[in-house]
């Protein structure tokens, strides 16, 4: 339960403070929209270079390149996955979902765009296509493939819990990266971060604020796509949490696997370019 924070009475103008409207903080009218009609074209022909299979309750890595187009698949039954990615000449340089959320918003769907970390700060994944964009928002706020949500830990699983749980999606993505890398677990441990959660229904509750997750719409055929815009590895986590429409990092859910097959156009799109590193010339000023 949560506590109740209102301690102080209302002031005498606190309706009229309430009222001013809001401004979105990041504008994004001045940003190049991706072409999807070109990126779609692309697949016009294309090849599957590989495909991946994400047993519940773990993980796995995978590897895009450029101008390639991943998908995860629903394959069996409802399935939520938390993404991780990475650029594949520097790990130090990984997705960035704080930032995503505040150009694109809570929950994303086709035409949004991941960006990754600072210095870098350049659109690493395009999503050009998502099958589950007809649940938009419901009656609770709740929608789909969000960027609010961190990744179940064994941290906070310890804190809440009192034991330990080493299927936790962080977990899961640090034994995947370690041996993608063939490295320590603690050593990658630093780069491991905070997810797309795809394929999950969430939301914040409208009297507390606090994040909610719900049954999944997720069926068996359902995908996301992307396109990768630099050289990618990625890392799915088969969230132990199944649909998440009850607990997640638990033994007791009922969990599927996810599928990741990659595709390689025979051309990139029409007029595509790898995106650079972010142009600001890091001098923070006199």
């Amino acid at each position: 339960m949560k506590l109740e924070r209102y301690e102080h009475a209302k002031p005498a103008d606190a309706d009229e403070r309430r009222k001013i409207k809001p401004v979105i903080c990041y504008p994004v009218d001045s940003l190049v929209p991706p072409d999807l009609d070109a990126y779609r074209a692309a697949r016009e022909g294309w090849e599957k270079l590989s495909e991946t299979l994400v047993p519940p309750r773990e993980a796995r890595c995978f590897d895009v390149p450029a101008g390639c187009f991943f998908r995860i698949v629903g394959v069996e039954g409802p399935q939520v996955g938390d993404l991780n990615l990475w650029a594949a000449d520097d790990i130090g340089e990984r997705f960035f979902s704080g930032k995503t959320r505040a150009l694109h918003g809570t929950h994303l769907s086709t035409g949004d765009r991941l960006w990754s970390c600072l210095p870098y700060l350049r659109p690493i994944a395009t999503i050009t296509e998502d099958t589950l964009d007809w649940y938009g928002f419901d009656a609770w706020g709740g929608s789909v493939h969000d960027v609010i949500g961190t990744r179940c830990d064994p941290y906070t699983h310890r804190l809440l819990a009192g034991d330990d749980y080493h299927h936790c999606c962080h977990s899961n993505l640090t034994r995947a990266l370690a041996d993608r890398l063939g490295r320590t677990r603690e050593s990658v441990e630093p780069v491991i971060h905070d997810v797309l959660n795809v394929f999950m229904c969430t939301g914040f509750t409208r009297d507390t604020g606090q994040y909610f997750m719900k049954a999944s719409p997720v069926r068996p055929g359902d995908f996301i796509e992307f396109l990768a815009e630099i050289d990618l590895i990625g890392a799915l986590s088969a969230c132990p949490g199944g649909d998440c429409g009850s607990e997640h990092s638990s033994d007791t859910a009922a969990c599927h696997p996810l599928l990741v097959e990659v595709y390689r156009p025979v051309a990139p799109p029409r007029g595509w370019t790898s995106p650079q590193p972010n142009a600001y010339d890091r001098s923070h000023g006199p």
